[in-house]
């Protein structure tokens, strides 16, 4: 019976992803983020859907979504050039550390509001506070809108580093639900520096390590190359982690210093990963989906509503008005870079941590974390190319590879 059984789970898979390949053509025409149809796919196949699968592992999920996050954010980094982060380092590192903890604070304001007690609308703050570029992307690309080059590189450069902050919180707050006062705000403080530091020290020297080596390889076969930077992207993110830094900003730097310099077999490296980061997001949703039960859905529906439109409307686009206003940067882009703070993945995955710490009420908190998500894939999701051009921050060139 085993070939059977084993032949069942490769159909189901392939059938799955066959799909899910396949819908992205109707995201064009809906114009909502692809990975909204990997979402859907994914509860149709799951225990109340069509396909009747039976899943709720937290933990398989969380394994799955960070590795494919590992992927994503090294693709990302490597397409993301060096020369262009410098042009959008500063305003993007506020963005992705101040501008995460002023939408979090808004967020849990509005949760406050809709009656969560206040460590559980903080923590929900936390958990929806990132963005998702890929999300962003997905849609202007479908649609055919590029949009300005700094516009384009900040949204890109912010997403690749505000998931770690988001992650921080979201730890933290979890932790004291569980265990009251044992995260205080000084100690949070040092954590945060603490973290991001390591990542990023260490994702440098594993990118910079990474080109020497490859420059020094010489390889039998071509596939090897991508092979050997696929052992960076896990390294990049699995030794900061286990030094208490950031994984997932490490295996982002690690990315953009590899991609920064010459690499052997180049255009195949990149099509590799282009290749690993797309099924990472296609697998990732589909599990993300698989996860949620939609009769529970139902009962969250006019909470998680609300809180997506409070974010959409109030807390994004504050937290970066508040953020880029010192860098003097124009009304019109500073006000696109607020509307277009997508919701992906990560929001869904970060939801996964207070379940597996303990949080009481945990799991009807990933409900309404998850319909935050699914909302916000229309509002603003579905108008993202109709806002770059009253913003007039669209122009005619290549927009840079997707990113998480």
């Amino acid at each position: 019976m085993e070939p059977r059984a084993t032949a069942l789970i490769f159909a189901g898979i392939g059938a799955l992803l066959a799909i899910s390949v396949a819908s992205s053509r109707a995201s064009v025409r809906l114009g909502v983020p692809v990975a909204f149809m990997f979402l859907m796919i994914g509860m149709l196949a799951g225990s109340e859907g069509i396909g009747g699968i039976p899943f709720e592992d937290y933990s398989l999920t969380f394994r799955l979504g960070t590795g494919a996050l590992c992927l994503i954010l090294f693709d990302g980094g490597m397409n993301t050039p060096a020369r262009g982060i410098r042009e959008v380092a500063a305003p993007a590192a506020v963005l992705a550390t101040l501008g995460v903890v002023i939408t979090a604070l808004v967020a849990a304001a509005a949760a406050r509001v809709f009656g969560f007690s206040w460590p559980n609308a903080l923590l929900i703050g936390a958990i929806v506070s990132p963005t998702d570029a890929a999300a962003v992307f997905s849609v202007l690309t479908s649609g055919g809108v590029a949009l300005k080059r700094r516009v384009a590189l900040l949204l890109e450069v912010e997403s690749g580093l505000n998931d770690p902050m988001a992650v921080i919180l979201t730890t933290a707050l979890s932790v004291n639900l569980v265990h009251p006062g044992s995260v205080g705000v000084v100690s949070l403080i040092r954590d945060v520096v603490q973290e991001l530091a390591i990542g990023a020290t260490l994702g440098f020297l594993m990118g910079r390590g990474a080109r020497w080596v490859i420059a020094r390889l010489d390889l039998p076969a071509t596939g090897l190359y991508s092979t050997f930077t696929v052992a960076v992207a896990a390294l990049s993110f699995g030794l900061p982690t286990l030094v208490h830094g950031s994984g997932f900003l490490g295996v982002y730097v690690a990315g953009v210093t590899l991609g920064a310099g010459a690499l052997a077999e180049h255009p195949e490296v990149r099509r590799v990963h282009d290749a690993l980061a797309w099924l990472s997001q296609i697998v990732m949703f589909l599990v993300l989906g698989l996860l949620v039960f939609p009769t529970r859905l139902a009962a969250v529906a006019g909470v998680g509503i609300g809180l997506a439109l409070a974010l959409a409307f109030v807390a994004r686009p504050l937290g970066a008005t508040l953020c880029l206003i010192p860098f003097r940067v124009p009304w019109r882009e500073a006000g696109y870079v607020g509307w277009t703070g997508l919701r992906g993945a990560v929001p869904i995955i970060l939801a996964t941590i207070p379940v597996l710490s303990g949080v009481p009420g945990a799991r009807d908190l990933f409900d309404v974390v998850f319909f935050i998500v699914v909302a916000g894939s229309f509002v603003p999701g579905a108008t993202v190319g109709w806002a770059a051009r009253r913003f007039g921050v669209g122009e005619a060139s290549r927009l840079s590879s997707v990113v998480a």
